[in-house]
C-alpha cells in the first residue's frame, strides 16, 4: 500500500461518504433505540469516545493527517560526472523544510532515498551537513538522494516547541519528504520506490517513522542509531551536559517515574507491531557514542513482533565508521537493491 499526498485524507473522505450515505438509517436506528430505552425507563446507550492521545506522542502522530508537497529545486550547488547537486525545499505539515538533492545523470526515473542525519547543533548546522559520504556514493549508484535539514536547521522553518517535545517534529519532516517525492511529478524520481536511511539520531527518526507511517517507505536502514527510548537518550546525552531543556521536558511531561504512560507513548518499541517495511540496522562493536545494546534491544523488539529486521554488527567500528565504512555500504546498497528494484 502506498500513501500519497496525505496520509489520512483519503480515509477521512471515505468515512464522510459512508456516513453521508447511511445517515438516514442511522438516525432511525438511534431514534428507535432512544424510544425503547425511554419505554423501559432507562437512557439510550452511547458508545464512549476514545481517549484522545497526548499531543506529544507517537500515537498522536499516527492519528494526525500528514502532508508533503511542493518539492522545489533551487540553485545548482555542484555538478559531477555522475550527478547534479541542488538546493531544495518542500512543504511538510505546514512548514517549509530545506535540504539538498543529488540527481543522477542518465535516464530515469531513479529510486529515491530520504537521508535523516544525526544530531548537529542547529546553531552551527549548514544545509546538507551530516552524511556527505552517503550522499555522494548513493547518487553515484543511481539513487535520487534527498538529504533533509529538519525543522530549525539551515533554511527550514522554525518550530520553537520541538526540543521540549522530544524532537518528534523530525519524524513529521521525514514523512513529508516521502510524500513530497511521491507528489513531485518529476520524471527523474520514481515515486513508487523510496527508501529511508538514517544515522545516529536519524536512526531514531527511522524507528519513529516506520511505526507512525507504515507502508510509506519500501525499506529502511539505520546506522549506529540512538536508543529507541527517549529517556535513555536524555540521560546519556543531555543530562550530563546540563542541558536546560531537560528541566523543561520534565516540567511539561514528568519524569519516567512520575508519568510512565507518557514515556511509553514516545518509544517506537511500544508500537513495534505496526512496522511493515524491512529494516537493516548496522552498528559498530566499538561505538562509544551510542551503545550497541540499544540496537540489540530495538532489533529484538521488532523481531519479537514478527518483523523483517536484521542487526548487523561491524567488528571494531566506532560511531562514525571508518575502515569498514565502504564494506558496510556494500551491504546497505545490496539491501536497498533487493527492496527498491
Amino acid at each position: 500500500m502506498r500513501l500519497r499526498g496525505s496520509v489520512c485524507a483519503a480515509a477521512g473522505l471515505l468515512l464522510a461518504v459512508a456516513m453521508g450515505c447511511t445517515g438516514g438509517a442511522q438516525d432511525s436506528a438511534l431514534q428507535s433505540s432512544a424510544s425503547a430505552a425511554r419505554a423501559a425507563g432507562g437512557s439510550p446507550r452511547t458508545t464512549p469516545s476514545p481517549t484522545p492521545a497526548d499531543p506529544v506522542s507517537l500515537k498522536a502522530l499516527m492519528q494526525g493527517e500528514h502532508t508533503g508537497s511542493g518539492l522545489r529545486l533551487g540553485a545548482v550547488l555542484d555538478r559531477t560526472s555522475a550527478y547534479t547537486r541542488y538546493a531544495v525545499t518542500y512543504e511538510a505539515d505546514g512548514l517549509t523544510i530545506s535540504g539538498i538533492m543529488n540527481i543522477p545523470e542518465g535516464e530515469g526515473p531513479f529510486p529515491a532515498l530520504v537521508l535523516a542525519h544525526g544530531y548537529i547543533d542547529p546553531d552551527v548546522y549548514f544545509s546538507g551537513q551530516g552524511m556527505p559520504r552517503e550522499q555522494d556514493r548513493l547518487a553515484r549508484s543511481g539513487y535520487v538522494v534527498l538529504h533533509i535539514d529538519y525543522r530549525n536547521h539551515a533554511r527550514s522553518d522554525k518550530d520553537p516547541d520541538n526540543a521540549v517535545n522530544l524532537r518528534l517534529g523530525y519524524t513529521e519532516d521525514v514523512i513529508g519528504a516521502a510524500l513530497a517525492l511521491r507528489d513531485s511529478g518529476r520524471p527523474e524520481i520514481d515515486g513508487d520506490r523510496i527508501g529511508l536511511f538514517g544515522r545516529s539520531m536519524g536512526g531514531g527518526v527511522v524507528y519513529n517513522t516506520l511505526v507512525v507511517a507504515p507502508g510509506l517507505f519500501d525499506a529502511a536502514v539505520a546506522y549506529a542509531p540512538v536508543s529507541a527510548r527517549p529517556e535513555e537518550n536524555i540521560d546519556h546525552f543531555q543530562r550530563p551536559d546540563g542541558d536546560p531543556v531537560v528541566t523543561e521536558i520534565e516540567e511539561k511531561h514528568g519524569t519516567p517515574e512520575e508519568n510512565p504512560d507518557f514515556w511509553r507513548g514516545v518509544t517506537p518499541l511500544t508500537y513495534a507491531d505496526r512496522m511493515t517495511e524491512p529494516l537493516l540496522i548496522q552498528h559498530g562493536t566499538a561505538d562509544d557514542t551510542c551503545p550497541l545494546t540499544w540496537s540489540r534491544e530495538a532489533a529484538a523488539a521488532f523481531e519479537k513482533a514478527g518483523k523483517d529486521v536484521e542487526l548487523r554488527t561491524v567488528a571494531g567500528e566506532g560511531h562514525t565508521f571508518g575502515p569498514k565504512w565502504a564494506a558496510s555500504m556494500d551491504v546497505t546498497e545490496a539491501f536497498f537493491a533487493r527492496h527498491l528494484h
